[in-house]
Order: structure tokens, then C-alpha cells, then sequence
């Protein structure tokens, strides 16, 4: 690592960050699978007789919740819908040559 250059160590650390933003996404699924799998469980096992199980409010912690898990997901593999894969670097970019034009030398 030591005998990295400047745009090897840049990848390096967009590369970190990605893998860093992966798991992020596979926890946040992890943990909404197994809490909603409790709750729809736990939903079932308290029914009163006669009681329906297939209603949106048994589901509708997942629902919502999942909505969230999507923009996860689509902010972590999508496109970069919002801002672009390589937005950041075209900002620092952008905003070093304007400082460079500004300087009074």
C-alpha cells in the first residue's frame, strides 16, 4: 500500500467505499427480513378466532419498510440516478479550476 500512486489510492478508496456501501445494503436486508418474518409471525400466532391474517395492516410494516430497502438497493446497484457515478469527481474538478481562475496571482 505504501508504494501506491495518487489515482491508485483514490481507486482504492472508492473501492472500499462500494464494498462498504454493499454490506450496508446486505445488512439492511438482513435485519428487514428477519424483523418483518417476526412480525408477520407474531401477527399470525396472536390472531382472535375468526380473525383475518391477510390484511394490509399485517403486511404493512413491509410494505413501507420495503419501499426503503428498494431506494437502498437502487442507491447502492442502480445507475446513479441521482447524482451519477462519477459526480464527485467532476465537482472537485469543477470547483478546483474555478479556484484556480480566481487566484490573484
Amino acid at each position: 500500500m505504501e508504494n501506491l500512486t495518487e489515482i491508485q489510492k483514490q481507486k482504492f478508496e472508492r473501492a472500499k467505499k462500494r464494498v462498504k456501501a454493499i454490506s450496508g445494503f446486505y445488512k439492511h436486508f438482513m435485519v428487514y427480513v428477519l424483523v418483518n418474518l417476526f412480525l408477520i409471525f407474531l401477527q399470525y400466532f396472536s390472531l382472535e378466532p375468526g380473525e383475518k391474517f391477510l390484511t394490509f395492516g399485517t403486511f404493512s410494516t413491509a410494505f413501507f419498510w420495503g419501499i426503503g430497502v428498494a431506494f437502498h438497493a437502487l442507491s447502492v446497484f442502480g445507475p446513479g440516478f441521482f447524482l451519477g457515478n462519477d459526480w464527485e469527481e467532476k465537482k472537485i474538478r469543477e470547483i478546483m479550476e474555478k479556484e484556480k481562475a480566481n487566484k490573484w496571482e
